[in-house]
């Protein structure tokens, strides 16, 4: 495996908000990829009980060489801690030690870590700086770029939080060496989610080299990586507060939030649930006569490869329902699904109810 990778540097086009996402082997230990702040600043590296003994004292270390101060703070591990206590447990450590608002706050670990450290940083003291490090596939190609930040509800996933850019992303794809071989397949599915709404070609290149990424062959990992930040960066670029296009971001997730909630947070892993979900819209996709069936079929076989379950759990469409309505992208109670318009292209439609259940139920173990 190449470990002596060029870094390479994506870049979010946001006016005032414009930061760059470093995609690189090593880049933990190297400070010019860390140097995002005032060198007066003092610098909150967050990050949770698994993540924290393997990278936060190489973190610390580089950082104390940009920040007058460097403190770490580890929260439990999993989505079920993605919840307002866990939360305030990085504010009672912000004002305990007196952070101020030139504070950088530093988000180690996956998209749990990602996601709240960035909605602690947009309301502490109304908003500091903070940079995402992220440890893991799914948060490397998706949660931590865009901005989006939020915690859990028990009626519903991510429903409480706020777009909040942060300064930079830095992916260091050795993060990725560490990770169970489930949580390197929860990350794929972000990966493949975006062939279906935007780059048929990039689909592709995934079905040729699924089982490469899943041995965490670095080049392959560098061009995912790589490619899904671009398209990303291409769709927040236009739409950063999802009023439209960056809907199509959530490919599967509407269906994959409901498995989420129904189960309860971390049962399944997100990519899993989102792997499910995808399935789910391109069977939904077919039924509306937008694709033919073939191509769900690539579809579901691609998510298979990636070790990604491909039936949901029967909660019962009834249920499904109920969860669905709840989610963002709902209006007036009315449940809007990314569907699959045509290979690389997607958009935000309705369906009947009856239509729905037909999708889930054909998917359901």
């Amino acid at each position: 495996m190449a470990n002596h990778l060029p870094t390479e540097t994506v870049s979010i086009a946001l006016a005032e908000r414009s930061y760059d996402i470093l995609i690189g082997c090593g880049l933990l230990d190297l400070p010019s990829a860390l140097s995002c702040g005032s060198a007066s600043a003092e610098a909150l590296i967050v990050t949770n009980t698994t993540v924290a003994p393997l990278y936060a004292e190489r973190l610390q270390r580089v950082l104390a060489l940009h920040h007058t101060r460097v403190r770490t703070i580890a929260l439990p591990d999993g989505e079920v801690y993605k919840d307002w206590a866990t939360l305030n447990l990085i504010f009672d450590e912000l004002l305990r030690e007196a952070f101020d608002r030139k504070t950088v706050l530093y988000a180690l670990g996956g998209g749990v870590i990602g996601d709240m450290t960035g909605f602690a940083a947009a309301c502490y003291m109304r908003g500091v700086s903070y940079v995402q490090v992220p440890t893991t596939l799914l948060a490397q190609v998706d949660s931590s770029v865009g901005g989006k930040t939020a915690i859990n509800h028990p009626a519903g996933k991510n429903m409480i939080g706020a777009f909040y850019q942060p300064l930079r992303v830095i992916a260091d794809l050795d993060t990725l060496d560490t990770l169970p071989d489930r949580e390197i397949s929860a990350g794929l599915a972000e990966v493949i989610k975006y062939g279906p709404i935007a780059d048929d070609a990039f689909l592709g290149w995934i079905e040729q080299h699924i089982d490469a990424l899943r041995a965490r062959d670095k080049t392959a990992l560098a061009c995912a990586v790589r490619r899904s930040c671009e398209i990303k960066a291409w769709v927040v670029g236009q739409d950063e507060r999802e009023s439209g296009l960056r809907a199509i971001l959530n490919f599967g997730h509407t269906f994959g939030h409901a498995i989420e909630a129904g189960l309860g947070y971390g049962e399944w892993l997100h990519g899993e649930a989102v792997g499910c979900g995808m399935v789910m819209a391109a069977d939904l996709s077919v039924r509306l006569g937008l694709i033919d069936a073939a191509y769900a079929e690539r579809l579901t076989t691609l998510i298979e490869r990636a070790g990604l379950p491909t039936r949901g759990p029967r909660l019962g469409a009834a249920r499904y329902l109920e969860l669905m309505r709840v989610d963002k992208k709902s209006e007036s109670g009315q449940i809007r699904f990314v569907l699959i318009d045509a290979p690389g292209r997607a958009s935000l439609h309705r369906a009947d109810d009856a239509l729905v259940a037909e999708a889930i139920e054909a998917h359901c173990v």
